[in-house]
């Protein structure tokens, strides 16, 4: 599987000058009054019939009649109440605009407050709306940039890894071999266990090349590559439980190596986290796409806040416009459920054996 390519940044500028054209087409189409005339109309209103009537035969006398005072009354309750209602109705697009920037996250892309409301409302949701637009695109196009440059990484290091700390350490595990027949007796045992100990560190170096390049990804491809993963977690205590079906849509490469990363990431946080024993994969086709799902019997998510772990899931979700969530599982733990959507679903068959 090769490195993670910037699959956002062809598309964020579409997206953004749809959402502009869009927000321009929904103002300029607008016949909303604007909230400064629906006051100033309304005060208008009532200074003029307040005028009409002090010209015409209603008159104040000195002092104030009772049923003039009522008459007044009357008027000023109206017109505080015109008022009252014109700032209730004018104000609460902007509360709405208020809970929505109060409550957005880039993370979670697809929420808009709805525009509405005077043309000022209206206009300020519109622009807010735009705003999000491109600070989501702009983070999509820096997330991708971001892991891609990780993934590079990540190759580099399990390259130097396997052919300089490997190399190195096979070639002292083969000097203390030859050091271990000249030894006397009394030294056997010692250089033994230091054989022992530097085998075990070049299996461990393997096995972290692996993690940080999954070969198998690449060369078997992704069926393949969970059942391997799935299997790497036995050696911490953990039973994983795997079901790949065979048939599933076409996937790109970007979209191979999301999901692959996302059960790794899953299974490391069951297995260093959640204090579970059993664990299940699964991927399969759902209308529309592939769902990938794995769930643990462990102790949940609970109050605790995301750490960077699923922040990096939500952002690599993000890259191939696919949905992550994170939800308690049917009897206790944690269910992560990634749904990939795919346009156009070709199974893919094995070639023959």
């Amino acid at each position: 599987m090769g490195v993670v390519t910037d699959i956002r940044s062809g598309r964020s500028p579409e997206r953004v000058e749809r959402a502009v054209y869009c927000a321009k087409a929904g103002r300029s189409g607008s016949r909303s009054v604007s909230l400064f005339w629906r006051i100033f109309s309304l005060n208008a209103a009532g200074l003029v019939v307040a005028t009409a009537l002090l010209l015409g035969p209603v008159t104040v006398s000195t002092p104030v009649l009772p049923g003039e005072a009522l008459v007044l009354l009357g008027g000023l309750v109206l017109l505080l109440a015109g008022n009252a209602l014109v700032l209730r109705f004018g104000l609460v697009p902007l509360q709405r605009l208020d809970r929505a920037m109060a409550t957005a996250d880039l993370l979670r892309p697809g929420s808009r407050p709805v525009v509405a409301g005077p043309a000022e409302a209206a206009g300020l949701i519109t622009t807010y709306n735009t705003m999000l637009d491109r600070l989501e695109a702009e983070r999509a196009t820096g997330a991708a940039r971001a892991l891609s440059a990780q993934e590079g990484e990540r190759h580099r290091i399990a390259r130097e890894l396997h052919d300089e700390v490997g190399q190195t350490l096979t070639a002292v595990l083969l000097q203390l071999k030859r050091v271990a027949d000249r030894a006397p007796e009394d030294l056997r045992e010692e250089v033994g266990q230091a054989q022992e100990a530097t085998r075990a560190g070049l299996d461990e170096i393997r096995r972290i090349a692996r993690r940080l390049r999954p070969g198998v990804l690449e060369e078997l491809g992704l069926a393949s590559a969970l059942r391997s993963l799935a299997g790497e977690f036995a050696t911490h205590g953990l039973t994983v439980r795997h079901h790949v079906t065979g048939e599933l849509p076409a996937l790109t490469r970007e979209a191979e190596l999301v999901v692959y990363r996302v059960a790794q990431e899953s299974l490391t946080n069951t297995a260093r986290h959640a204090a579970a024993d059993r664990a299940e994969l699964r991927l399969r086709p759902i209308p529309g796409g592939v769902e990938l799902l794995v769930r643990d019997n462990g102790t949940g998510l609970g109050g605790a806040p995301e750490g960077a772990g699923i922040t990096g899931m939500r952002e690599r979700a993000l890259l191939i416009d696919a949905a992550l969530a994170l939800e308690p599982a049917p009897g206790g733990g944690t269910d992560v459920r990634l749904r990939i959507p795919v346009a156009v679903r070709v199974p893919v068959t094995e070639g023959p054996r």
